[in-house]
């Protein structure tokens, strides 16, 4: 026996129809208006035909007008079918482009208002949707529309389709992803592993198949032309047991470790500097994924305490966005004074001498935005920074 709810009938099963818009978009910029100018009334200029939602379309822009009654008073602006199709119902946005920067675009649009008869329909080839009198000529070369005797087009089309949803009888949910945290576990039960790093006084083990799928520079020590899949253990002696334990985390799980965790300390400068060392191991080791979140990590945490070995470490691994980033931050009005204070930049001047001409340079490029004030203090710290960059090349030239 069946039971049906008021309003609700039960059903085998259950469809949707759902109206919506396929969208696309194409720019049409018009060089050399002034030459345009006396066509004539209906003699128009066209864009290239461009594709949207598998039709062709393509912009006429009228510069006399497309009525011989307006005398040419006004421009005219339409978007035309170019597909041999019937009966395409659309929506369309048509924009005059303010080249001053400044936003105020010319725009006529269906997207942003309701449409008493609905979306508009192209009956053939050829159909048109626009405006006769899109803009007074007068006004249109009076204005930021028009620069360098250029006009800029943007239209948008927006085909109407019908998309049908079918029945959904199932209610399996998909769960997320937890390949990371097997291969996490993996590691840190040490089934199958088959390969142990002495790190100081520490010892880790892995597999090195999973260590050569992440790292090319493991995986030509293991089973390059010169590598060895025999070995059994290998010293590591420039990384330090932590920094090489979180890079490990890192290759097993694909996201930055919790250095939180691996540190047991919740000390700011503590942390960044374990990230610092981390980045340079995954440059090591040839981890692109994980230089990236180091730097990002970097750059979040950036201050006037940390910025100058930060700074050295992006010019020793040549990562130019983190360099760059630095400069900014060491330039800006305020930090440079503090950032010469610090230790970190009796590190940067000692390890990187060539860097302090650089942040000359920088500091230099800023001072052509400065008020002659600011200028000046700036020009005082260059003179400090001058002295560090000359002592720096003597204690080079000592060593050497």
């Amino acid at each position: 026996m069946s039971t049906v709810v008021a309003g609700h009938p039960n059903s085998d099963s259950t469809s949707t129809t759902v109206m919506e818009t396929v969208n696309g978009s194409h720019q049409f910029t018009i060089k050399g208006y002034s030459l345009a100018k006396g066509m004539g009334p209906g003699r128009y200029i066209q864009s290239d035909v461009f594709s949207i939602a598998g039709y062709d379309w393509a912009i006429y822009f009228y510069p006399d007008g497309k009525n011989p009654e307006d005398n040419s008073a006004y421009v005219s602006l339409f978007i035309a079918l170019a597909s041999d199709s019937s009966d395409i119902r659309a929506l369309f946005e048509l924009t005059l482009v303010d080249q001053s920067g400044k936003g105020r675009h010319k725009v006529h649009s269906h997207f942003d208002r309701t449409l008493e008869g609905g979306p508009y329909t192209l009956k053939c080839k050829g159909s048109m949707w626009g405006y006769k009198r899109f803009l007074r000529r007068t006004a249109l070369e009076a204005s930021d529309y028009l620069k360098d005797d250029s006009l800029v087009i943007n239209c948008t089309v927006g085909v109407v389709r019908a998309r049908l949803e079918g029945p959904k009888q199932f209610g399996i949910v998909l769960p997320s992803s937890d390949m990371g945290q097997g291969l996490k576990d993996l590691l840190d039960s040490e089934v199958g592993c088959d390969i142990a790093f002495q790190v100081g006084d520490e010892t880790y083990k892995a597999h090195k198949l999973i260590l050569a799928a992440r790292s090319p520079v493991f995986r030509a020590q293991f089973y390059g032309p010169i590598g060895n899949n025999n070995v059994e253990r290998i010293v590591i002696e420039d990384i330090e047991p932590s920094i090489f334990k979180a890079m490990l985390s890192f290759i097993y799980t694909d996201v930055l470790p919790d250095v939180h965790e691996i540190t047991g300390s919740a000390s700011a400068s503590l942390i960044t500097n374990m990230i610092q060392h981390l980045l340079a191991a995954a440059d090591l080791y040839d981890l692109g994924r994980l230089k990236v979140l180091c730097e990002v990590f970097l750059c979040e945490k950036l201050n006037v305490d940390n910025v100058a070995t930060t700074l050295a470490l992006a010019e020793q691994h040549q990562l130019s966005e983190l360099k760059a980033f630095c400069l900014k931050f060491v330039t800006s009005p305020g930090n440079l004074r503090a950032v010469m204070k610090s230790e970190g930049f009796k590190h940067l001047s000692q390890s990187c001498p060539s860097m302090l001409s650089e942040l000359l340079s920088t500091v230099a490029a800023g001072d052509k935005i400065l008020t002659s004030e600011q200028a000046s203090k700036k020009r005082s710290l260059c003179s400090s920074v001058l002295a560090y960059d000359t002592n720096a090349a003597r204690q080079l030239r000592r060593r050497t």
